[in-house]
């Protein structure tokens, strides 16, 4: 219905079947003045790569139509003559709706993204009957796991609490952020949803892993490797949903693009950069200062705040989750209250599917 071009030439004629449309379609490897550029050749779309000349001539294309409305209609009645549908691998029970409200979403959020909510109440207006039956609850307590339904499908969630927690020993944990024990239970339960043929969904509000002496004597590196490794080696189908915060090493455990997720999503309110809008502003005035200085120039107060500014003014405009769609780092910015139909659809799409292949985590090191 457009035209393909070079390289984009070979894409449809390597489809089992080519429609074209008359006066819209073309197909050739160097359009009309390239050709003149080239070779001399005085020639024009519809003769050198149009829908007659590929469905009479060349025969490369397979059906030619006067409109696009035609065109569809053959690619439904296309569509409607395929084999069956093979029967899903993952378990799909009957649908339910939330308990409560998912119109409620936009009020948990909050409008400031450093701010702390408790995730569960987002979970619970996302799963089928507002149920969510939690893996090893009191441990790792700023990651959530555990397994729910969504339009009856049956998944493992694995979702950034975001709230402030205590642990069994009285420490503090900051919400958003994974520490020794939240990578280690959440690798185990990564694990065992493959194991189980579960899909996996992963709610990201993360700002990356726990920084500092006493987190890197702990092992941090150990653990957020061993978590790295059982995302980045998973068999089953998995849906990331950015909710709010995405920095750094955080958005590669919590399966960002990087690590193939069959779809990955994003709410308004998403962020996804390598560290938050002050911490990397503050960063590359520094680098910028230092910069200034070794050349012996100086910097004034006043100056120096201004370039603040403008550094987190542009790093903060290119974190949104529409700079990230318009670059495909994202498949789509959805609509909160839509998030249960969104993944359904998405497990849909991907239970067509059935081949898995083994699940192998390879020899883990850590």
């Amino acid at each position: 219905m457009g035209a393909c071009v070079a390289g984009g030439a070979y894409l449809p004629i390597m489809s089992d079947e080519t429609l074209m449309v008359e006066g819209n379609g073309s197909v050739f490897l160097a359009g009309p003045y390239l050709v003149k550029a080239a070779i001399g050749e005085d020639t024009d779309t519809e003769t050198l790569g149009g829908a007659a000349t590929h469905t009479e001539i060349s025969g490369i294309a397979d059906y030619k139509f006067k409109t696009e409305q035609d065109c569809l209609d053959q690619i439904k009645r296309i569509m409607s003559k395929l084999g069956p549908v093979p029967t899903p691998v993952f378990d799909r029970g009957q649908a339910r709706a939330p308990n409560k409200d998912p119109a409620e979403l936009y009020g948990i959020m909050p409008a400031d993204p450093t701010k702390s909510y408790d995730m569960v109440e987002v979970i619970e207006r996302i799963v089928d009957a507002s149920e969510f039956d939690q893996f090893k609850e009191g441990y790792g307590k700023t990651i959530l796991c555990g397994y729910a339904r969504v339009e009856g499908w049956a998944i493992g969630i694995v979702a950034n609490q975001r709230k402030i927690v205590k642990n069994k020993k009285g420490e503090l944990q900051m919400g958003g952020v994974i520490y020794n024990d939240s990578a280690d239970k959440a690798a185990r339960f990564i694990m065992n949803c493959n194991q189980k043929k579960i899909p996996l969904v992963f709610l990201q509000d993360v700002t990356g892993f726990m920084v500092g002496s006493r987190s890197e004597q702990a092992g941090i590196i150990k653990d957020g490797a061993k978590m790295v490794n059982a995302v980045a080696n998973s068999v089953v189908p998995k849906i990331t949903i950015i909710v709010g915060n995405s920095y750094g090493a955080g958005n590669y455990a919590m399966c960002g693009k990087a690590y193939d997720p069959r779809f990955i999503f994003a709410w308004p309110s998403a962020k996804i950069a390598v560290m938050g809008g002050d911490q990397a502003a503050k960063t590359l005035l520094q680098i910028q200062v230092n910069a200034l200085k070794a050349k012996n120039q100086k910097i004034g107060e006043e100056d120096e705040r201004k370039l603040l500014e403008e550094i987190r003014g542009r790093y903060n405009r290119q974190t949104t989750p529409y700079y990230a769609a318009s670059r495909l780092w994202v498949d789509d910015i959805i609509d909160p209250a839509q998030t249960r139909y969104v993944i359904a659809e998405a497990l849909q799409a991907a239970a067509n599917n059935p081949d898995l292949p083994r699940f192998k985590v390879g020899v883990i090191q850590v």
